[in-house]
């Protein structure tokens, strides 16, 4: 019950519901109410902060200190030897008549990709998908990652699946179970990586950070791409609100400091 409304209430809280939400206010407050004045002060608000963070500009430099903080792997005679590549679950459907990879959306993609490459980095390692299956859904986010893989010639005894947990506190346990404390390279969103990073610490594993899926551009662009909105980069300001909150409530849970366990 508490993951379902943790869930719910986020995605409430996300931009484009919150500002649709209050946007619905003042067009009640305007038309419908003696408070006309404060209508089109909140209808004028709402709408400028959409605009805004709609722009590659504004989008980019609000996600760019999440998505900086760890930098890609890249294979070298000093990189240590992992036996396990840990690739964190995300977005996902199950349409058998669909392409494997058509059927991971969102950030995952990018991720399996990048599972795939270290895997091929690092000769004798095993790739680990994690994450259960969505309601209602019969096929789990880590099985169909493995699929995916499996189609990018990954053979199926190179790849473990932890296919129960639902959120990455819960995939950090379920990777301390199967592993333990020895060092693996861990594969997620870049500006997911320090949430993940403290929960993966927090269960005293050893995660070597392995960001993919960067989005803040930073590189040069034309100008109609900068200067006009567009919902990919409104998806840019989702994603750092989104690690904001989720950094926000990590914080209030006590997600922070090291929590060593027993191997069992």
């Amino acid at each position: 019950m508490l993951f379902a409304a943790k869930k719910y209430i986020g995605s409430l809280l996300q931009p484009l519901p919150l500002l649709l939400l209050l946007m619905g206010m003042a067009l009640l407050l305007i038309w419908f109410s003696r408070w006309q004045k404060s209508g089109k002060t909140l209808l004028s608000l709402s709408w400028l902060t959409l605009l805004l963070i709609s722009l590659q500009p504004v989008a980019d430099y609000l996600l760019l200190p999440l998505e900086s903080q760890y930098h890609t792997w890249q294979s070298s005679p000093q990189a240590p030897h992992v036996n396990y590549i840990v690739v964190l679950g995300g977005g996902y459907t199950f349409n058998p008549d669909w392409a494997p990879s058509s059927n991971l959306i969102n950030n995952s993609l990018a991720r399996v990709a990048e599972g795939v490459r270290l895997y091929r980095a690092n000769p004798g390692s095993k790739l680990i998908f994690t994450g259960a299956a969505a309601q209602g859904n019969p096929v789990s986010s880590a099985k169909v990652a493995s699929q995916v893989a499996e189609s990018l010639g990954v053979p199926t005894q190179d790849m473990q699946l932890l296919d129960t947990p639902r959120d990455t506190k819960e995939e950090a346990m379920a990777t301390f179970a199967l592993i333990g404390q020895q060092p693996f390279i861990l594969v997620t969103s870049a500006s997911h990586m320090p949430r993940a990073m403290r929960f993966f610490q927090a269960q005293g594993l050893n995660p070597i950070p392995a960001p993919a899926n960067q989005l803040a551009i930073t590189t040069p662009l034309n100008p109609w791409e900068k200067i006009f909105p567009s919902a990919l980069y409104l998806s840019h300001s989702e994603r750092a609100w989104y690690e904001t909150l989720g950094n926000l409530w990590q914080y209030i849970s006590g997600t922070t400091e090291p929590q060593p366990q027993k191997q069992e």
